[in-house]
Parts: structure tokens; C-alpha cells; sequence
């Protein structure tokens, strides 16, 4: 299985095996019944992982619950999509990279929306293959391509985008495993393409969570599987702002961010040297 993937794809297969592990409880926060078929029989080890460096047996946890954190995450953006969604001026949703992903299969759309999924030919190969049989809930079509390349924004608009209306874009799980000149180039081609009025969201880390010494045991196991994480930002808001975004930036177990499943207390903005996790969330100006 992995053999067709790179090592980037494993956190896009540890994500649809927290997203069915979430699914297996009774206090879920999302239903997401395709997470197991795409992830298949990695599951079990990549949580493994992830579960022993958050979870030691022989001290207090000091890092981020991943579980809880990945639920949290993952219902703040599907209830910013569907909201987005059901904006009549909104035709376009965007996931970049789209991974696992299975909001166009497992969510409702109205029916005037396209929804596109950008990633590497292999993601996307493998995606189809676990998901064969299933019909997606939306004009679903596939970007094979990486986001790397210099003509993505171009096989984006033969896929059947259009640049001059409003659109929604996702960037989950993406900005902290690039390096920062990459962030701003991304930043910059994304806003490139959409309209005044379009929506964005992503979720960034501060920049202290890449050099605490407690964050070791999870940045570990990521730099392990060749993914390490290698930016972040203190000023989301200011970084979105400098390519045309208004944008909020909340933390996981705000009021905005919390279904009642985040374990930690949330430090207010001014403390430094603590670990943060950032969901940023605007419009183009």
C-alpha cells in the first residue's frame, strides 16, 4: 500500500485513522464512515506511534491530545465548509492537498457546487482505489498534481475552475510541513486565483511548538516518517493579511473551537514559549 505513497502521506493516512477511531466512539464529533476503508490496515501501527509519544506510560502528558485535536480540527472545518456552502454567491470548494479526505462523499452539498480535490497523482490513484464504489455528494473533480509544480493554478482552471468567482479554499494539514518561503509562495498563488469575497481556511502551529523540548516526542515521530514539521507562525493574522485575507485566528478549546473535547487549558496570546495550534478562517479582500 504505502508503495505507492511518499513519506508526506503518512499524516494524510494518520488522519483517516484518528477520523475512524473518532467514529468508532459514542461522543463523536463527525461521522466519517470511509476513514477505515482508506486507511486500511496502516491504522493500527501509525496511531500506535502517535499514541505512545502523547500518551507515556510513565509520566504526566505534556503534549497536545493528537485524538482530540484531530476531532476538534476536523468538525471546525466541516462546519466551515458547509456554512461556506450555503452562501448562494459560493460555486467553488477547494481542498489543497486533499489526502484521505472524504468530505465530498460523506457531507451534503448543494447541488451548484464544484468541489475540487488537488494533489499528487499517486494520493489521488490510491484514493480512488479504496473508495471505488462509492459516489461522492457533489460535482466532485480530481486535480492530479503536485502543489509543488509550477502549472497547478492551470490544471486547476481546466478541471473546470474559474478564478474570477468566489471560492472556498482548504488548506488542512499542510502549512507547518513546509518550509516558510514555501508558505508565502502558497499563500500568494492561492490568492492569485481567487476572488474578492472568497473564503480560506488552514491550520498553522506558532512558532515555539517547532523547538519546545516537550514537543520533541511528536516532532519525532513525524520527522521519523520524513515529515518533519518546519514552520510556524506567531502572527497567523498578519500573515494571511499580507496576501489579501481577513482572517481569524482560534485556538483549539476557545469558544469557537471546542465541542467540548479540548483537555488543556488555552494560554491567552501574549504568554510565550507555550505550544499553539492556530485554525485561521477569512474572507479575500
Amino acid at each position: 500500500m504505502t508503495d505507492l505513497l511518499n513519506a508526506v502521506e503518512r499524516t494524510a493516512l494518520l488522519t483517516a485513522a484518528l477520523r475512524a477511531a473518532e467514529t468508532r466512539r459514542a461522543d463523536r464529533l463527525y461521522e466519517d464512515p470511509y476513514a477505515a476503508r482508506l486507511v486500511g490496515e496502516a491504522g493500527e501501527g501509525l496511531l500506535a506511534e502517535v499514541r505512545a509519544a502523547t500518551f507515556p506510560p510513565d509520566r504526566p502528558r505534556t503534549l497536545p491530545s493528537t485524538p482530540d485535536y484531530n476531532a476538534i480540527r476536523t468538525r471546525f472545518f466541516d462546519d466551515f465548509l458547509q456554512r461556506a456552502a450555503r452562501e448562494p454567491e459560493m460555486t467553488q470548494i477547494v481542498l489543497a492537498p486533499a489526502g484521505m479526505d472524504s468530505r465530498a462523499y460523506r457531507l451534503p452539498w448543494p447541488g451548484h457546487l464544484r468541489y475540487f480535490e488537488v494533489d499528487r497523482p499517486a494520493v489521488l490513484a490510491f484514493k480512488e482505489e479504496r473508495l471505488r464504489g462509492v459516489a461522492p455528494r457533489v460535482d466532485h473533480r480530481t486535480v492530479a498534481v503536485d502543489l509543488t509544480s509550477k502549472d497547478w493554478e492551470g490544471r486547476l482552471v481546466a478541471a473546470g475552475y474559474d478564478p474570477a468567482r468566489p471560492s472556498t479554499w482548504l488548506l488542512e494539514g499542510l502549512l507547518y510541513y513546509i518550509p516558510e518561503p514555501d508558505t508565502h509562495r502558497m499563500l500568494e498563488r492561492v490568492a492569485a486565483v481567487t476572488a474578492p469575497g472568497s473564503r480560506i481556511a488552514a491550520d498553522i502551529v506558532n512558532a515555539a511548538a517547532l523547538t519546545l523540548p516537550h514537543m520533541q516526542g511528536l516532532l519525532n515521530v513525524f520527522a521519523k516518517w520524513g515529515c518533519p514539521w518546519l514552520f510556524g507562525s506567531d502572527e497567523p493574522e498578519a500573515l494571511f493579511d499580507r496576501y489579501g485575507y481577513e482572517v481569524r485566528a482560534v485556538q483549539p478549546g476557545e469558544p469557537a473551537a471546542d465541542f467540548g473535547r479540548w483537555p488543556d487549558p488555552v494560554p491567552e496570546r501574549h504568554v510565550k514559549d507555550v505550544r499553539r495550534v492556530f485554525f485561521v478562517h477569512g474572507r479575500r479582500r
